[in-house]
């Protein structure tokens, strides 16, 4: 099976999606044969870095004259106590407010080296929690170190125009496939699911399209050929 995760850095709602899902996961009998592919889907390309702004000022701005900063840090309380009862925090008085397009250019190199799992947990953590300048690139290489990439490799590619182009055309990929929002999840590129989902939702989704995808073949002639195949049915009766 394989699960496509739609995502962006600054989205808070999709640390919690990642965290349900990677727990549903480890419940689920054949998470062996489960491939989790993590697609860039950037919310606000033209987002600055460095204004001195706090996070709620910020987000307003970002979002145009329609939101206030006050809406932003009332609406923003359930998800942080939505965070906290799955163990994440959220310091966002704290938070530094960053364009997250060098990120998720690591983001696009973890996946191709198997390390995007590990990736974008470590840098949802550096920006939610640990209130860490996520467009820093010395910061970007030191956290791709954490999460078993190469430093050296990753500074290098920060430095060039790599996997920009990729961050565009993945945002533009999800929008003519009617993506407007993260998380979004495709499952086997036929099941598609917007929004956060708890662990337990997660669990019976992904075992709804194992099921599907891996239907029982019943075999009519019995074992070995035989014709034998005596049956008890739940209304107590037997027959052979």
């Amino acid at each position: 099976m394989k699960i496509e995760v739609w995502s962006d850095v600054m989205c808070p709602m999709c640390y919690i999606g990642k965290t349900n899902l990677d727990k549903a996961l480890q419940e689920f009998g054949q998470k062996e044969q489960v491939e989790i592919v993590y697609r860039p889907f950037q919310l606000f390309p033209d987002a600055p870095s460095h204004t001195g702004k706090n996070y709620y000022d910020w987000t307003a701005m970002i979002h145009g004259g329609g939101m206030s900063s006050e809406y932003v840090r009332e609406s923003n309380k359930s998800v942080v106590e939505m965070g906290k009862n799955i163990g994440l925090t959220y310091n966002l008085d704290t938070l530094i407010p960053a364009n997250t397009t060098d990120a998720l250019r690591v983001a696009i190199y973890a996946q191709e080296q198997g390390k995007a799992a590990e990736w974008m947990a470590t840098i949802y953590k550096a920006y939610f929690t640990d209130a860490l300048d996520i467009s820093d690139h010395e910061t970007l290489a030191k956290l791709a170190g954490e999460s078993g990439l190469e430093t050296s490799v990753v500074l290098g590619m920060l430095s060039s125009d790599r996997y920009k182009d990729t961050v565009k055309k993945e945002r533009q990929t999800g929008s003519r496939m009617g993506i407007s929002g993260t998380p979004f999840y495709i499952f086997n590129d036929k099941y598609a699911v917007s929004g956060v989902r708890s662990s337990h939702a997660f669990l019976e989704i992904i075992e709804q399209v194992w099921r599907e995808e891996h239907p029982l073949q019943m075999i009519d002639n019995g074992i070995n050929g035989s014709s034998e195949g005596g049956i008890c049915g739940v209304d107590g009766s037997c027959k052979i």
